[in-house]
């Protein structure tokens, strides 16, 4: 009986979504119920929850094996503010928190002439980011109530788990990069109309402007002196509700 019931209401929400995505009336905002599509204001708000898997991009000074980056599935959330410009621009600022976590894996080629243990091939780089990211979002003509578009800008970031300040570094086992990250961001998705919101699915990639390793006290550190650069690159993949 409960899965009859479950799906005979699978059914109905499916039957519901079908007809107000695929039908050729569009959804439109009707004022006297305070329901459907507010495109047209100037300003909008809404929300997002997401999933993010971030990693590490390294250049490096000598030709050595590369740093493995273990990488595990993060969450994010956060608000949005909508500016509109016109029917194709839109100006989102979309503070949110970010939490990942990252594992460097070390060769033993870069501990040559060093006793070592396997406590010291590994680094974990747990991330907490508050992020600030300011976007154009440029939209396709709207179909139905369909609407695609790409969006792309630039943001910055506190990392919260950075270590930046910590006076102990990986000769203790603490692992350091900075607070204030900068990355550029490009990306795509599409707004799907609803009678009583607005939801929008998109992948957006994160990259890494600055170099974001603090360099051990040693110059010769095995985990930091070999690191041209480390910059974060990464990918969103955001639902959001407007």
């Amino acid at each position: 009986m409960k899965h009859l019931f479950a799906l005979i209401l699978c059914t109905l929400v499916f039957q519901s979504v079908h007809a107000q995505l695929f039908s050729k009336e569009k959804v439109t905002y009707d004022a006297n119920q305070g329901r459907g599509s507010t495109d047209n204001d100037l300003l909008r708000w809404g929300y997002y929850l997401g999933i993010n898997n971030y990693d590490f991009n390294f250049d490096y000074n000598q030709d050595k094996r590369d740093i493995y980056v273990k990488r595990t599935p993060g969450f994010n959330v956060g608000l949005i503010g909508n500016l509109r410009v016109n029917s194709f621009i839109d100006l989102r600022f979309e503070p949110g928190l970010c939490i990942t976590t990252r594992e460097l894996y070390y060769s033993r080629t870069y501990f040559e002439g060093i006793e070592v243990r396997e406590s010291d091939l590994i680094r974990e780089v747990k991330s907490t980011y508050i992020h600030f990211p300011l976007l154009v979002k440029l939209s396709a003509k709207r179909i139905n109530n369909f609407k695609p578009f790409v969006v792309g800008g630039i943001s910055t970031a506190i990392n919260l788990s950075s270590n930046e300040n910590n006076p102990e570094d990986n000769s203790n086992g603490q692992f350091r990069t900075t607070t204030y990250p900068l990355f550029y961001e490009l990306g795509f998705g599409i707004d799907l109309y609803f009678y009583n919101f607005k939801f929008t699915p998109s992948i957006r990639g994160i990259f890494g402007i600055n170099d974001e390793l603090v360099r051990d006290k040693d110059p010769n550190s095995p985990w930091t002196s070999n690191v041209a650069s480390m910059k974060t690159r990464g990918l969103f993949i955001n639902f959001t509700f407007q």
